[in-house]
């Protein structure tokens, strides 16, 4: 990324000091990056080849990277709430919206509370029910320890916030998040309004049985299945191959999809 091209800075949300970045001009689009990240190990290298066409907004989540901590629990309906104040700090009224693993979780929560500030909305390996993955990946949350957190995570945290203590409160915070866990209706994905575009891969957390029940059960819902691991289609820095991200076409998929006219009526 090009240090030039961007506007970074601080904002004070729901009494939290919240680092964001902007990309790029026009039309805006919100990433909101996966558990234990940043901006830059989920989206470092999705964001430069978005901005060429569109206004990329990007933010640290509450405890994640240069974005302080508050003494509660993690939980999506608060970092639902804080991107939602980071907006209206930018005077930012509407956007398109992408959330990748727990990001895809906390859009769902912008989705449902905050409706008119969703255009059209991409959920990136995440699910809504606790049954779309195996019960042997929600048993690890029991017992599981930062030595389980892929190395790049914890370089990509300690390049930004050279704290250890920092890095061991952001993962014990996600872990109990994850553990706490409870999903949503299909009554309540049923009453999402905005166009959403549903990816999963093929070796995802959640199984494709269940990112098709979502795609269906989402009004306006449009589904992608990709080959590969969690993350890798995105070049997220955990599920690179060799360093290198293979899976560019997805930028085609996801321009495509908000450069739809979703204005006509569905059926």
């Amino acid at each position: 990324m090009n240090d030039r091209e961007i506007q970074s800075g601080y904002a004070e949300v729901n009494g939290l000091n919240m680092y964001y970045e902007i990309w790029g001009q026009g039309k805006p689009l919100v990433l909101i990056h996966g558990g234990g990240s940043t901006i830059q190990t989920t989206f470092g290298n999705l964001i430069p080849e978005l901005s060429s066409s569109r206004q990329i907004i990007a933010m640290d989540l509450q405890a994640h990277g240069r974005t302080g901590d508050r003494s509660n629990d993690l939980s999506f309906e608060q970092d639902a709430s804080d991107i939602v104040e980071l907006l209206h700090f930018l005077k930012c009224s509407k956007a398109d919206f992408f959330g990748y693993s727990n990001g895809g979780h906390t859009l769902i929560e912008i989705a449902l509370r905050y409706p008119s500030i969703v255009d059209k909305m991409i959920i990136a390996s995440a699910f809504y029910k606790r049954s779309a993955a195996p019960a042997q990946f929600w048993e690890g949350f029991d017992h599981a320890t930062i030595d389980v957190m892929p190395q790049p995570l914890k370089a990509g945290f300690l390049k930004v916030n050279n704290s250890e203590q920092a890095l061991l409160n952001m993962f014990n915070k996600d872990v109990q998040k994850m553990k706490n866990f409870k999903g949503w209706t299909d009554q309540q994905m049923g009453s999402i309004e905005a166009p959403t575009l549903v990816i999963n891969s093929s070796e995802d957390v959640g199984s494709i049985e269940h990112a098709v029940e979502m795609y269906r059960t989402i009004p306006r819902g449009q589904l992608v299945v990709l080959p590969g691991k969690h993350g890798a289609y995105i070049g997220a820095i955990e599920f690179l191959n060799n360093g290198k991200w293979k899976q560019r076409y997805i930028v085609d998929i996801i321009n495509d999809f908000l450069d739809e006219d979703t204005t006509r009526p569905i059926g």
